[in-house]
């Protein structure tokens, strides 16, 4: 039973590790500036994108936005990212575009237009329910039990004893070496 319960931690804290291999490489890009993790917080762009799914936004030069695509860009009155589908591009004089967003369940336009050069972000992956999954496991009252929950996996493959395995006797032991010979053959 004990060897049960050590596996099943082991197989437990190896998909752990996996996972935390997965967020820290995350961590990584998104600390580099290859990636934004975005969680959707409103219904704006809903059927298509739903709240409480998992954005992962990459950087895509202006140059190559069309009308349809979809970005997410701070808003200049919230500063928050919105991410909403390009309605209208136009330039602004200095070199830059100015986008008009929409959300798709939205009636109408976003109050501003978006002056923006250079880079901007646009979902690459959508993971739907992942952001409110996400945004659950890093409250209190769910992060603490987790961890609890590890200690006592750790605890499982420390406390159970390891595989009971032949060991091998040293060359030259001769009660050994006499065990494995054959015994003497009855008539």
């Amino acid at each position: 039973m004990m060897q049960f319960l050590r596996r099943t931690a082991l197989t437990a804290l190896w998909l752990l590790a996996g996972f935390g291999f997965l967020c820290g490489a995350t961590s990584a890009a998104t600390s580099a500036g290859l990636i934004k993790p975005l969680v959707v917080v409103s219904g704006s762009m809903e059927p298509e994108i739903m709240t409480g799914d998992l954005l992962i936004a990459r950087k895509v030069p202006t140059a190559g936005l069309r009308v349809g695509d979809v970005v997410s860009l701070p808003s200049p009155l919230t500063d928050d990212l919105v991410t909403h589908r390009i309605e209208q591009i136009t330039t602004d004089g200095s070199g830059g575009l100015l986008l008009t967003l929409k959300g798709d369940n939205n009636p109408f336009s976003d109050a501003v237009d978006y002056a923006v050069s250079g880079h901007v972000w646009q979902p690459a992956l959508q993971l739907p329910g992942w952001g409110a999954a996400m945004t659950r496991l890093a409250t209190p009252v769910v992060a603490a039990p987790l961890l609890c929950g590890l200690m006592g996996l750790l605890g499982l493959t420390l406390l159970a004893p390891a595989d009971a395995r032949p060991r091998r006797a040293p060359a030259g032991d001769p009660e050994v070496d006499a065990a494995a010979l054959p015994g003497p053959s009855s008539p």
